[in-house]
């Protein structure tokens, strides 16, 4: 079933509007189209599996239940992400501390290859883009637990656009402010992170 939907391109608009007509078909296809990249958004954005795991479910019966109020003035996508994020932002709110593990409780070859990688990504200034750096699961790894340490506005501003590649203005869309406070957020959230990483791999 996985790969018949797979190669079934329908436009979202279409899909939408078959839901909002009752097509349950229609909405299985977005949700199968969607359900891995808003996972991981909301994966890197609050830093737990299991919760991420809760959180994307919980996304979905929102878009459910809000389907008939969907107008369009906005992609399906980005409403969709805002959905997701306002979730995320809430659950950590709630969240009295972010759990994470220390980066140095690995001693593997390939682990310390992750932060070999992460130390040349920091020496080079010309690579900007932290997705750059998710080539493997210990480079994951350690990319997630520093996002864990940035704050809420700072975590998905770099998640939104270095990870999952949304435009500046998708981003002010989905999170509801103004395009310069999404650039200001970014450069900050960039700096902040960097700061994180360096004393990662000290």
């Amino acid at each position: 079933m996985q790969k018949q939907l797979d190669n079934i391109s329908i436009d979202d608009a279409v899909l939408v509007r078959r839901c909002q007509q009752g097509d349950s078909s229609a909405l299985t296809r977005l949700i199968v189209k969607y359900q891995d990249r808003i996972y991981n958004t909301i994966l890197k954005i609050c830093g737990n599996p299991d919760d991420a795991a809760e959180l994307t479910q919980e996304t979905f019966v929102k878009v459910i239940e809000h389907m008939d109020s969907f107008r369009g003035s906005s992609t399906f996508y980005t409403w969709m992400f805002r959905i997701a994020a306002n979730l995320s932002f809430n659950h950590c709110r709630r969240r009295v501390k972010i759990a994470t593990v220390s980066l140095d409780d690995s001693g593997s070859s390939e682990f310390g290859s992750a932060k070999a990688q992460l130390g040349a990504w920091l020496a080079d200034e010309r690579v900007a883009d932290p997705a750059f750096l998710a080539q493997n699961r210990e480079v994951i790894h350690i990319l997630t637990q520093c996002l864990a340490r940035l704050d809420d506005d700072h975590r998905v501003a770099v998640v939104l656009r270095d990870i999952e590649g949304m435009s500046y203005a998708e981003i002010a869309e989905a999170l509801e402010v103004e395009l310069g406070t999404v650039k200001s957020r970014l450069s900050r959230a960039r700096a902040q992170l960097r700061e994180v990483l360096e004393t990662a791999l000290q």
